[in-house]
């Protein structure tokens, strides 16, 4: 998959958008793509792996009772990281899944990803989630394949949205 985001950077840039990144199963890949990129101080304004439910609540406000009762890989928790993200910058993206070689159920199976999308707005904020199931079977593919389809998809969910 292609590794070039400069149209992700060039909407950032146009709107004068700040992203944070709450990540879980990506360990901080998806901040680090977004490093990659020439100019990211002009549109990245911080990066949490919180990869402990506890770290999900002291830094993003996710709910305990939203992670006992839909688990902590659920679309609901990467929304609610995703909404967090938004106290510190004007969009938000978050990952949440099963990157292996150990976890996933039936629901979500190993490599199983919820990707979390949030966009400050005046009125109501736009929050989002997609879910995404990787065919890699290596922990690091299957990490580098859910930050790229984050990325990828961050850029459809700000096109539509902005």
């Amino acid at each position: 998959m292609k590794r070039n985001f400069d149209s992700l950077k060039e909407i950032l840039i146009k709107n004068n958008l700040k992203i944070s990144a709450g990540e879980s199963c990506t360990g901080g890949l998806i901040s680090s793509y977004l490093t990659d990129i020439d100019g990211a101080s002009n549109f990245l304004e911080q990066g949490f792996v919180t990869y402990a439910p506890e770290a999900k609540q002291k830094f993003l406000k996710v709910k305990k009772k939203t992670i006992d009762k839909f688990g902590v890989v659920s679309k609901e928790v990467a929304e609610e990281m995703a909404e967090g993200l938004l106290q510190y910058a004007d969009i938000g993206i978050s990952t949440t899944g099963y990157a292996g070689p150990s976890g996933g159920d039936e629901k979500n199976p190993l490599g199983s990803v919820y990707i979390g999308f949030g966009l400050k707005k005046s009125v109501k904020n736009i929050v989002k989630s997609v879910k995404f199931i990787s065919i890699y079977k290596k922990r690091c593919e299957i990490k580098e394949d859910f930050a790229k389809i984050a990325l990828n998809e961050l850029l459809a969910f700000l096109n539509e949205n902005i």
